[in-house]
């Protein structure tokens, strides 16, 4: 008799996502990466400059081609010669035995981050102004607060660093009055990956986050795409209730694990 289902099994059956966690993990790294690029094995190995963890993480998807605590060795030595702190992004229940490896090698377990998809549902326009753009200005750049900080010098090439990718913000008062909100869009295949949504503290619960990823979806409609895919930490609780209601659903989680200091 097969095992019951697990939760991640009910949560990718409901999301109705055409890509299982290795597919989607895959695609969503081509839409986020950092400026150097390599691979051990099918494993994916990206750094840019510190800026994020998606980008700076050896993304755990296959086979490495080397005995997993031999693999967790090479990740180190490879961010080390970058001067960079060794990361591995584990995603589902395919990077389980990849994980006890690096546990066992001391790296220290970040919290979940949950990756959220459902099919593109673009509606009409609401009269709040999304202004889109193919590259982010100074305005935009400092309105994206990167775990609540501003944003390092590597961040421009990163953000941009995508073969369709867009930039949304919404302006209510005239400048030097700082953007009311701003988030990022990339088109990959059929696919909108959603990133970077920020609302300027004084405008928040005006509905300003849900207008750009609207806007987003939008422009990502006329690109044909289909479905769209975010990632939430699992502690920003009021981004998962906005995320639910505009109808995205758990599909896996994942974690990141750092090398011991």
């Amino acid at each position: 008799m097969a095992p019951p289902p697990t939760t991640q099994d009910r949560t990718v059956g409901q999301s109705r996502s055409p890509l299982d966690v290795a597919g989607l993990e895959l695609l969503a790294a081509r839409g986020w990466r950092g400026t150097e690029q390599d691979s051990l094995g099918d494993w994916l190995l990206r750094a840019g400059g510190g800026f994020t963890g998606r980008a700076n993480s050896a993304l755990v998807v296959g086979d490495p081609g080397l005995p997993l605590p031999e693999a967790a060795d090479a990740v180190a030595r490879w961010y080390a010669d970058r001067g960079l702190r060794p990361c591995a992004q584990l995603p589902g229940r395919q990077s389980r035995a990849a994980d006890t490896a690096f546990a066992a090698a001391g790296w220290q377990r970040d919290e979940d981050v949950l990756v959220l998809t459902g099919p593109l549902t673009p509606t009409a326009a609401d009269g709040v102004p999304v202004g889109l753009s193919p590259e982010p200005d100074d305005a935009w750049l400092a309105g994206y607060r990167h775990r609540g900080r501003p944003l390092p010098p590597t961040a421009r090439a990163v953000l941009t660093n995508a073969e369709d990718v867009v930039f949304a913000s919404v302006r209510l008062e005239p400048p030097p009055a700082p953007l009311a909100a701003v988030a990022r869009g990339v088109v990959t295949e059929d696919w909108l990956g959603v990133a970077a949504v920020t609302v300027e503290e004084r405008y928040r619960r005006q509905g300003l986050a849900t207008a750009v990823m609207a806007g987003l979806q939008r422009w990502a409609a006329r690109r044909g795409a289909r479905w769209v895919y975010l990632q939430v930490a699992a502690s920003n609780a009021p981004a998962r209730v906005l995320y639910r209601r505009a109808g995205l659903i758990e599909h896996h989680r994942y974690h990141y694990r750092y090398a011991p200091d």
